[in-house]
């Protein structure tokens, strides 16, 4: 079969019907143009990954800054006048729904030393603790606990570590310092047993260079209640 070219046939299209298609595919072109130009300037991922790798601080730039959070500063010489030798006296609220209930009292001692060049500080903490035993009864026990504190410059919080031979965990607190009152705030959460989390919230008190004092608040769901104080006296 023979078939003629297409120019051959007659357009069945008057030029005024070509006209007005000619006239809006034009206007289409012109309205779809910078959507298409803008997905041709837009940067490939390569392309921005270069461009944020060029942003980033060099690595002489972020050593030297990083030397710069590292170093103990003002916040941290806070922490040294707790530096030294203490005696304390002990009140643990074993019942703080009922405050007629008389708190146990003992006592103790305790060394806060220096560490990493003023970076941190450990205590050392021993007590003989009345605690009620599995029939009840309350027994001493020889009572033994360790502190780190110190200052995280680039959280600009106050941090510290507890562990003790009362338990498995580490409690980890963050706080906060009031010039004003001379007071440390630390809060923080733990878990003395499965599903049974408690808040706590942690103050010490500055009385003057030779004694501060620590109030500690638990809040196992019924609300905060101040379960222990612990007067400090240094050791002469």
């Amino acid at each position: 079969m023979i078939t003629r070219p297409c120019f051959l046939y007659r357009n069945p299209f008057s030029p005024r019907q070509v006209g007005r298609w000619l006239t809006a595919l034009t206007v289409g072109i012109v309205a779809i143009a910078p959507a298409f130009s803008t997905f041709a300037q837009s940067p490939s991922p390569a392309a921005k990954a270069t461009a944020a790798a060029t942003t980033q601080p060099s690595d002489a730039e972020m050593m030297k800054r990083m030397m710069q959070f590292a170093k103990p500063g003002e916040n941290h010489r806070l922490l040294e006048g707790l530096e030294g030798s203490w005696t304390f006296a002990v009140k643990t609220w074993m019942n703080p729904a009922d405050p007629s209930a008389a708190p146990v009292q003992t006592a103790g001692s305790a060394v806060r030393n220096e560490a990493m060049a003023g970076r941190f500080y450990v205590g050392q903490f021993a007590s003989v603790m009345k605690l009620a035993g599995p029939d009840g009864t309350m027994k001493d026990m020889d009572f033994r606990g360790m502190s780190v504190e110190g200052y995280d410059n680039v959280k600009k919080k106050f941090v510290t570590s507890w562990i003790d031979n009362m338990g498995s965990c580490i409690l980890n607190s963050e706080g906060t310092y009031d010039a004003a009152t001379k007071t440390f705030t630390y809060t923080g959460e733990y878990e003395p047993m499965p599903g049974v989390k408690c808040n706590f919230r942690q103050l010490i008190k500055i009385v003057d260079n030779d004694h501060h004092v620590m109030d500690w608040y638990e809040d196992r769901g019924a609300g905060e209640a101040k379960t222990m104080e612990i007067s400090y006296t240094r050791r002469k």
